[in-house]
């Protein structure tokens, strides 16, 4: 496979409490389990590497605790982070309580991630070949909108950018979030954010009106429907709703993050997109299996779950599934 996948997102530190059900407002729970992990676009970025893309990294990272804990990370799945790190500030966290149900709340705080600038971002050089990939948390912050947007409109036309807008997409500002999506070839996001750039309707006329006013150079839309799979419009008309799989989740933190990294991570070796669509639904079932949001399966573990199956059932995608329950 040539080229690589170029990361431009927040990577935090995730200190994650596992609970039997959210506190009453004044209470005090006693959590079953607690754990450090790297999350953010860690998440995706460990998904597009075990199913075989070589990933970089170009956001920032801090100096502290909490950025070295990630440069840790990252080393140990192959991840090279391209930019140097924040001199004045350490790398941002996110407190993530998971109930009895699989389901998370959360309360982040940004750091170094939520910093750039197209000084910093001099050593991300992209090649022919290379996907680029940005997340709708790092255009939140408005210590880096301005630069990321800059960035990515000035990408070579034949780099393909895939977009995540993710659930703070309404803390965007309007005039950032259609720049970035006038470059985007692949928007991935779930029926929530669809609906909060294109207004409401149905998920295919969302697909449609998200390709014909927002969208303009996108091959192509995936709007990730939670336990039902996703639905996949491409800008050759061509539709389909492509189911997931039924499984028992313990743990959905993250599995977005993997059905876009699995997604990408298909789209690059050539498969064709709905097959790309169904594979990632699967990376994103086997996920919700395991504890952790950088559960992402190997190209291989995916291959051999596709391999035992009669056809697609229903089944997970869910990283924000109350979203869109």
């Amino acid at each position: 496979m040539s080229g690589r996948l170029v990361h431009i997102g927040s990577a935090v530190v995730d200190y994650v409490y596992r609970i039997d059900a959210l506190p009453e407002p004044g209470a005090e729970k006693t959590a079953s389990s607690f754990a450090q992990v790297a999350g953010g676009g860690f998440n995706m970025m460990v998904a597009a590497s075990r199913t075989g893309m070589k990933v970089v990294f170009g956001g920032q990272l801090g100096t502290g605790p909490n950025g070295d804990f990630l440069r840790a990370a990252l080393a140990a799945e192959g991840i090279t982070a391209l930019t140097p790190a924040s001199p004045v500030m350490d790398s941002g966290n996110c407190v993530a309580m998971i109930s009895g149900d699989a389901e998370r709340t959360f309360v982040s705080w940004p750091g170094a991630e939520s910093v750039l600038s197209l000084d910093m971002m001099a050593p991300v050089r992209v090649a022919p070949g290379d996907w680029v990939f940005a997340s709708g948390y790092t255009l939140s912050y408005s210590g880096s909108r301005d630069a990321l947007g800059d960035w990515i409109e000035a990408l070579p036309e034949n780099i393909p950018f895939v977009f995540d807008p993710t659930p703070i997409v309404a803390d965007i500002p309007r005039a950032t979030l259609d720049r970035v999506l006038a470059r985007t070839t692949w928007l991935s996001c779930n029926t929530t954010e669809a609906v909060e750039i294109a207004g409401s309707g149905d998920v295919e006329a969302l697909a449609a009106r998200l390709l014909s006013s927002h969208c303009p150079k996108a091959e192509g839309i995936i709007i990730r429907a939670g336990a039902k799979g996703c639905f996949v419009r491409l800008a050759g008309g061509g539709t389909r709703t492509v189911a997931g799989f039924k499984v028992d989740p313990i743990d959905t933190n993250g599995a977005g993050d993997t059905h876009i990294g699995a997604f990408v991570g298909a789209l690059s070796r050539g498969v064709a997109a709905f097959e790309a669509a169904r594979y990632a639904n699967a990376a994103a079932a086997l996920s919700v299996t395991r504890h952790g949001g950088s559960s992402a399966p190997t190209d291989a573990e995916i291959k051999t779950f596709l391999s035992h199956i009669a056809g697609p059932s229903t089944g997970a995608d869910g990283r924000n599934r109350k979203a869109h329950a």
